[in-house]
């Protein structure tokens, strides 16, 4: 079960993408699904999605996913046959924004090594 549950899991993240960036693509622009975990049963999945451009607009993006996951339910019931369409569920994934965060600590350190040292490499 464990190997259907993934690959259920990643089906529904493809499709929901594809939906999403299909039918709104002015609104969606900034989201991007990071993951989708399915329950055992596959009634239920938390599609996990990240945000480019911060906090307002993860905000935004928050808000347009839980307008819209009635109708993104029903269309994702229309092109994947499963025994059941999950229930959709979204949550905020913060694991991109904190390695843009933890990339930028480590460019500055690295200009700031080139500044002091005049340059390696």
């Amino acid at each position: 079960m464990g190997e259907r549950k993934i690959r259920v899991g990643e089906l529904v993240k493809r499709e929901l993408s594809g939906i999403i960036h299909g039918r709104w693509r002015s609104e969606a622009v900034r989201i991007t699904l990071t993951e989708a975990d399915v329950s055992p049963d596959l009634k239920r999945a938390r599609i996990y999605y990240s945000v480019f451009g911060g906090r307002d607009e993860a905000a935004k993006a928050a808000k347009f996913l839980m307008s819209k996951r009635g109708e993104l339910r029903k269309m994702l019931g229309k092109n994947v046959v499963l025994k059941y369409t999950p229930e959709l569920e979204f949550a905020y994934d913060p694991s991109i924004e904190r390695g843009m965060k933890i990339l930028s600590v480590i460019d500055g350190l690295d200009a700031e090594g080139h500044r002091e040292g005049g340059g390696r490499g």
